[in-house]
């Protein structure tokens, strides 16, 4: 069994409404999931396939970071699905700093936040302070990457042409993983 703490205005949107996504994610995930809405605390304790129960406290936590449900369980997707946090209040020196911080990865009209999105295939999610990815390990990756950048106070336009390079290579990888066998190359 393992707990897990989740902010407590994200209970509600874990529970569901009338319990409804707290009983998907158990039926999907394989999982018992026991909240305490005093202190948001989720025990979440494995009830089939092991492999899948390992996914149950990720699928908790992605909504504890303000995923919203039918986001986090692509965790179940495919096995090689994953969640990763970015802490941005390490690279704030005080809440000011915090926030222009967090305006810096969302962008204007949330189009930095969007474009990580459109270029990797990851969800990407800004929550309090941190920004939460689910997606394919060199998606995550490269959303990772490109935060980081920006948190360091890389300009938005070597950003972007990263991740335009990211997303060229990543396409290129398909097509060459795609590729008929006895095919022109």
């Amino acid at each position: 069994m393992q707990h897990v703490k989740i902010p407590q205005d994200r209970i509600g949107v874990l529970i569901g409404e009338g319990g409804e996504t707290m009983r998907e994610i158990e039926a999907q995930a394989e999982v018992r999931l026991d909240i305490d809405s005093e202190n948001g605390s989720v025990a979440v304790e494995t009830v089939g396939d092991p492999v899948l129960g390992l996914k149950g406290p990720e699928i908790v936590r992605a909504i504890g970071r303000g995923f919203p449900p039918e986001e986090a369980l692509r965790l179940l997707d495919d096995e090689m699905m994953m969640f990763d946090v970015v802490d941005i209040d390490a690279a704030a020196r005080n809440k000011n700093d915090l926030q222009r911080q967090k305006g810096r990865l969302i962008g204007e009209d949330g189009r930095t936040r969007e474009l990580m999105e459109e270029l990797t295939g990851a969800s990407v999610v800004i929550y309090g302070s941190t920004l939460g990815i689910i997606g394919a390990p060199e998606e995550v990756d490269a959303v990772r990457t490109a935060a980081e950048m920006l948190l360091d106070g890389a300009p938005h336009g070597s950003v972007y042409s990263f991740l335009e390079e990211r997303h060229n290579e990543m396409k290129h990888k398909g097509l060459e993983y795609h590729r008929f066998p006895g095919g022109q190359s």
